[in-house]
C-alpha cells in the first residue's frame, strides 16, 4: 500500500516521474519516483505593529463591507487590500496579533481569520513526485508512432483513449465559446501547446488577493512550479501538429495564477481566482490544489471556519454565474467519508503537527465544498491510483491521473504510466495525481458545455455525471499485490467511493 505522506505543501501535487508522482492536492509517492452597513466599533484598537504582519479574511453579509466596516478594520489594526462586495468578503493585512479577536467583535462581521500561519510574505498542488521531462529519443520515438491526425506524442498518451477523447476528437474538439480557467501555480500562455488557445482576457495573477492583469502577470518564473501550463495542456493543449493534445482542443484555456512563489495557495489568492473567474465569463475552472496552510479547515475553529466561508462564498458566486467548478480530490490514499484522519502536515507553512480530524467537519477546500465536482484519479489499467483520495457521498466522477507501472502499466506505444502534458520553455514532462485527474474532467465539462451552450452549470454536471462510465467498486483493492488490502471501496456500480458516477466520458459529452 502506498502510505500516506506529508502533503507537499499545498498543490494537489502531481506525479512526475516514470515510477513516481509529482504534486498534487495531496502529496502521494509511487515505489520508485523521484520525486456598508454601520456596525458597533470593536471594543479595542490595539497597536498595529505588535506582531508579525498577517493576511486575514473578513466575512460580513454581502453587500455590507462599506467605509463603516473598512473604518472598524482600520480602527482593529487593519488595512484593508480588497473587499468583494458581493460575497461580503474582506481581505485585510494586519500585525496586530488580536486583529481577528479583535474586528469578530464588530456588529457585522460574522467571522474572521487568519489565512495563513506565517508573516507576509510566507505550495500545495495535488501532482506527486518530481515531473520527469521527455527526451529528444523519447520526442523522436513517440514522432514515429504517431497516425495521420494525432500529434506527435499523442500516442504516449494513454489518458485519451481511456476516457474516448480521441473518438471524441473526431465528432468535435470544442467551442472557441467556451474557456476554462486554470487556477493554479501560473501558465506559460507562450508554449506552442498552449498559445493558439489561451484567453489573456481571462487570465490574471491573483497571489495577492487582488487582480493584477497586467501582461504576462499569469505566468510563472523560472523557479516556479510548471504544475499550471501542465494543466491547461491537459484540458486544452492544441491540435496542431506540435507536443500533445488536450481533452479539448478547441476550447479556450485561461491562466489565473493563485500559488505564490513559495509555492502556497492562501485563501485570498483563491477567492480573488473564483471571482475574477465568475466576473470574466468562465464556464469552467479547474483547481488542483488545497487552499493553504491547512489540509483540512476545521469549522469549529474561528479561523479556519473563516476561511471556509470565505472560499465557499466565492466558489458558489462563480457557479452562480455559470461555472462548473471542478477540483482534485488529493493523493494520501485518505477515505474522505471515515470518521476520523490524522493531518500531519498542518499547518505547512510553518510548523506542522498531527492532529486527528473529523473529515465531516473539517474540509479539503475547495475539493468539499457544495456544488464542486471532486475528482479521483485512475491509472492505466482504469483502477483508482494508488495515491487517490476517496470516500463514498465524497467522490463524484474519475478520470486518469497516473500511477506507478509497478501498479499499473499502459498499453504499447505509451511507457509511462503518468500523465503528459506541457511545461514552461516549450517542453514536456510526465506528471501524476489527481491534479492530473481534474483536468480531464474539467475538459469533459467543457466539451459538454460545446454541445450544449445554453447549458446552466448545474446541467452541465448532471450530464457530466449521467454520461460517466458506470465503474464498480474494486474488490479487494490490493493495488501492490502483497495480500493486503489498500483501500475499502463502499456503494454500488453507479456510485461508490472509488469512482462516483464512473469514469468521465469525453465521445458522450460530444454525441449526447
Amino acid at each position: 500500500m502506498t502510505a500516506p505522506l506529508a502533503r507537499s505543501r499545498t498543490l494537489r501535487r502531481s506525479i512526475a516521474v516514470p515510477a513516481g508522482m509529482a504534486m498534487a492536492t495531496a502529496l502521494a509517492f509511487l515505489p520508485n519516483v523521484t520525486a456598508s452597513a454601520a456596525g458597533r466599533a470593536p471594543q479595542a484598537a490595539p497597536a498595529a505593529t505588535s506582531g508579525p504582519s498577517l493576511s486575514y479574511v473578513v466575512n460580513v453579509r454581502p453587500g455590507a463591507g462599506g467605509s463603516e466596516v473598512q473604518k472598524e478594520i482600520s480602527a482593529a489594526g487593519g488595512t484593508v487590500v480588497i473587499a468583494y462586495d458581493k460575497i461580503g468578503v474582506i481581505v485585510a493585512h494586519s500585525s496586530n496579533p488580536d486583529f481577528a479577536k479583535t474586528i469578530r467583535g464588530a456588529r457585522e462581521v460574522e467571522s474572521a481569520g487568519a489565512t495563513r500561519t506565517a508573516p507576509l510574505p510566507a505550495q500545495s498542488t495535488t501532482d506527486v513526485g518530481t515531473p520527469k521531462a521527455l527526451t529528444a529519443a523519447q520526442v523522436k520515438a513517440a514522432a514515429g508512432e504517431a497516425t495521420a491526425g494525432q500529434d506527435p506524442l499523442e500516442p504516449l498518451q494513454w489518458d485519451l483513449p481511456a476516457i474516448k477523447a480521441d473518438k471524441a476528437h473526431e465528432k468535435s474538439l470544442g467551442s472557441r465559446d467556451v474557456t476554462v480557467a486554470v487556477i493554479d501555480t501560473g501558465v506559460d500562455d507562450t508554449h506552442p501547446d498552449i498559445a493558439p488557445n489561451f484567453d489573456r482576457a481571462a487570465s490574471a495573477n491573483c497571489v495577492s488577493g487582488k487582480p493584477d492583469t497586467t501582461a504576462g502577470s499569469w505566468r510563472p518564473t523560472a523557479a516556479e512550479s510548471p504544475h499550471g501550463t501542465h494543466v491547461a495542456g491537459e484540458i486544452a493543449g492544441a491540435k496542431n501538429g506540435v507536443g500533445i493534445t488536450g481533452v479539448a482542443p478547441g476550447v479556450k484555456v485561461s491562466g489565473i495564477k493563485v500559488g505564490n512563489p513559495d509555492g502556497f495557495f492562501y485563501t485570498e489568492a483563491v477567492v480573488c481566482g473564483f471571482m475574477f473567474a465568475a466576473e470574466h465569463g468562465v464556464d469552467v475552472t479547474n483547481n488542483s490544489y488545497y487552499t493553504d496552510p491547512w489540509y483540512f479547515n476545521c469549522t469549529d475553529d474561528p479561523d479556519q471556519k473563516a476561511l471556509v466561508k470565505a472560499v465557499a462564498r466565492a466558489s458558489q458566486y462563480a457557479e452562480k454565474k455559470g461555472a462548473v467548478n471542478v477540483a482534485a480530490a488529493g493523493n494520501e490514499n485518505y477515505d474522505l467519508a471515515s470518521d476520523k484522519i490524522t493531518d500531519p502536515s498542518s499547518p505547512n507553512d510553518t510548523t506542522p503537527g498531527g492532529r486527528v480530524i473529523d473529515p465531516s467537519k473539517c474540509l479539503d477546500i475547495p475539493t468539499q465544498l457544495p456544488g464542486v465536482v471532486t475528482v479521483a484519479a485512475t491509472g492505466a489499467k482504469g483502477l483508482k491510483s494508488s495515491f487517490s483520495n476517496y470516500g463514498q457521498g465524497i467522490i463524484d466522477i474519475a478520470a486518469p491521473g497516473g500511477d506507478s507501472t509497478k501498479y499499473q502499466m499502459p498499453a504499447p506505444p505509451a511507457v509511462s504510466g503518468l500523465i503528459l502534458g506541457p511545461v514552461p520553455g516549450g517542453k514536456w514532462q510526465y506528471m501524476a495525481g489527481t491534479s492530473m485527474a481534474s483536468p480531464h474532467v474539467a475538459g469533459v465539462a467543457a466539451l459538454i458545455k460545446s454541445t450544449h451552450p445554453h447549458a446552466s452549470a448545474d446541467a452541465v454536471k448532471a450530464l457530466l455525471y449521467a454520461q460517466a462510465d458506470a465503474t464498480p467498486c474494486t474488490d479487494p483493492y490490493d493495488i501492490d499485490g502483497d495480500g493486503k488490502v489498500d483501500a475499502v471501496c463502499e456503494g454500488g456500480r453507479n456510485k461508490n467511493g472509488f469512482y462516483g458516477h464512473g469514469i468521465a466520458d469525453a465521445l458522450d459529452a460530444v454525441t449526447k
